[in-house]
């Protein structure tokens, strides 16, 4: 049986919220959802066939988090994320043509076909990282960075639940906290570590709401499922850490929809608790509250979804027709450090 936990979620007016929002940038971010959306499903399908090799975690289910946190606080900050990674670099301009040519590991990919599904940098992206809470320190370095060279950028760290046990994350956030340094830290509790309930492996919860005070850092606990809501509080979040040059701990509430890897057939969890998950679907809650106030009818809703689910077959039809690395370029553009006698 599930634990309920009572959560204090930052206060918004999904209403308010839309209505202060301009209405191309409503339906951008509904569109980017859905393209996430359609976007991991083909590549889902491709991995299925086994052109797509390697592991492979979708970020279905989450997709309201990452969209409101980059519209709020924009593309000139740093940002690290885990190997759920496709959604980010897709948020922030990556080419969706290069993104899926990368999971097909092809010579056309972001890195060369180098990386695949779980290592995913452009720009200012420092990663997808496959090491469980490893990423976390690179985002306090970069935070370190920006302060020592005395730049405005701030660092977005985006984390799951289950990587906040591991003690990287918690020396991270001690000297975020001791250096005053512009990082926020968002936990994306999707309910799972793998296939551990969240309650089963985190002492104490709300997690932000408890932790935070314990690292003296300002927290919020985020309806993760509602972009309206997470719109309103990364904006919020955004003015607190331009004013006082200080971290910040999230907590997003959200449950993803499947496994925690495409092998992982989530059998931990009833089909009960599945389907009430999925009625909490953020594109659906978004789509709603769009139509709600007039700036979409159905009709733009399917348009905006055909046109979404195109551009996803048309960069996986150039994922598939790109050609592989040869092998004889697989050592090039690696940093061999010189030995010292």
């Amino acid at each position: 049986m599930r634990q309920n936990i009572t959560y204090s979620f930052f206060p918004s007016d999904p209403k308010k919220v839309i209505a202060s929002t301009p209405k191309d940038v409503l339906v951008e971010d509904l569109r980017s959802m859905l393209f996430i959306r359609h976007f991991e499903t083909r590549a889902e399908a491709a991995y299925m066939q086994g052109k797509i090799g390697g592991f492979f975690h979708a970020y279905t289910g989450q997709e309201a988090i990452q969209t409101a946190a980059v519209r709020a606080f924009g593309l000139n900050h740093w940002y690290t994320t885990t190997y759920r990674c496709h959604a980010l670099a897709l948020l922030l301009g990556a080419p969706p043509k290069e993104v899926m040519a990368e999971l097909f590991g092809k010579k056309t990919g972001t890195a060369k076909g180098r990386g695949g599904s779980m290592h995913l940098y452009h720009d200012q992206m420092l990663g997808g990282f496959g090491i469980v809470g490893g990423h976390v320190p690179v985002a306090v370095g970069a935070a370190f960075s920006s302060r020592y060279q005395k730049q405005k950028k701030m660092s977005l760290c985006f984390l799951g639940d289950g990587a906040f046990a591991q003690g990287a994350v918690h020396e991270s956030l001690n000297y975020a906290s001791l250096w005053s340094l512009p990082c926020l830290f968002v936990i994306e509790n999707n309910q799972w570590g793998m296939g551990t309930d969240v309650a089963r492996a985190i002492c104490s919860q709300p997690i932000a709401e408890h932790f935070g005070p314990a690292y003296k850092m300002r927290s919020y606990t985020l309806q993760g499922m509602d972009y309206t809501n997470c719109l309103a509080a990364f904006q919020d979040i955004k003015k607190y850490m331009e004013k006082e040059k200080k971290p910040v701990l999230v907590e997003a509430v959200a449950e993803r929809f499947k496994g925690h890897s495409i092998s992982d057939p989530g059998l931990y969890r009833s089909k009960e608790e599945l389907q009430k998950a999925l009625k909490k679907d953020p594109i659906a809650l978004l789509q709603k509250a769009l139509i709600d106030a007039k700036i979409i009818d159905e009709a733009l809703f399917q348009t905006t979804d055909e046109e979404a689910k195109q551009s996803a077959i048309a960069a996986l039809d150039y994922a598939e027709k790109s050609p592989f690395p040869d092998p004889i370029e697989l050592e090039e553009d690696v940093l061999e450090w010189p030995r010292g006698d």
